[in-house]
């Protein structure tokens, strides 16, 4: 197959105040440091999408917002994603879990890993967004990159606010690993899809 897959890399909180940026920006630069994928930024302050109303998900009906429609049409492109995971009271934000009821069919068969943050890293919010994407029928990543305990609160705004650069020698194994798995899976899929047509 000669076309490399495209990723979206997703900030997945819109707070005006949010840290997303930071870690968005690292992975995104993790991942154009390479010549596997093509990878570009999904802002969703960019997608002003109402909270789904819907009379389904888009699997049974078209979508009738036009916000939702154009979401759809972007988040479609793309061959799989990086998701910018913030923890909110140990989930993923209601603004990410609203992006991802508005698409169905976009998002099926197509892989995905993550950058999460917080006290935790992230996890707890990155295994409800796992849960989430199996329900959406895509494929997870093993590997993804966490940033938490002290290395989280050296580079979080109220806390050090130093650069990630400052501790990416303990993010940069998981990203690198994160980075491949995304690739194999984003390959592996689109053979498949291929295949079937």
């Amino acid at each position: 197959m000669a076309s490399k897959p495209k990723i979206a890399v997703i900030i997945g909180s819109t707070r005006p105040t949010r840290f997303g940026d930071k870690p968005a920006q690292w992975m995104l630069k993790q991942a154009q440091a390479r010549d596997d994928m093509d990878v570009e930024v999904v802002d969703l302050r960019d997608h002003p999408l109402p909270f789904f109303h819907e009379v389904a998900s888009n699997a049974w009906a078209p979508s009738q917002d036009p916000e939702a429609v154009r979401w759809q049409k972007i988040v479609g492109q793309y061959d799989g994603y990086i998701f910018v995971v913030a923890e909110y009271n140990r989930s993923i934000t209601g603004v990410l879990k609203n992006a991802l009821d508005q698409a169905y069919t976009e998002w099926n068969r197509k892989p995905f890993t993550a950058i999460a943050y917080g006290s935790t890293g992230g996890s707890r919010a990155l295994e409800h967004l796992r849960g989430i994407g199996v329900e959406l029928q895509m494929v997870s990543t093993h590997a993804a990159v966490h940033i938490g305990g002290s290395d989280f609160f050296a580079v979080f705004p109220m806390g050090g606010n130093k650069p990630i650069e400052d501790i990416e020698a303990n993010l940069l194994p998981s990203a690198k690993m994160a980075l491949d798995e995304l690739v194999w899976w984003a390959k592996a899929t689109m053979a498949a899809k291929a295949a079937e047509l």
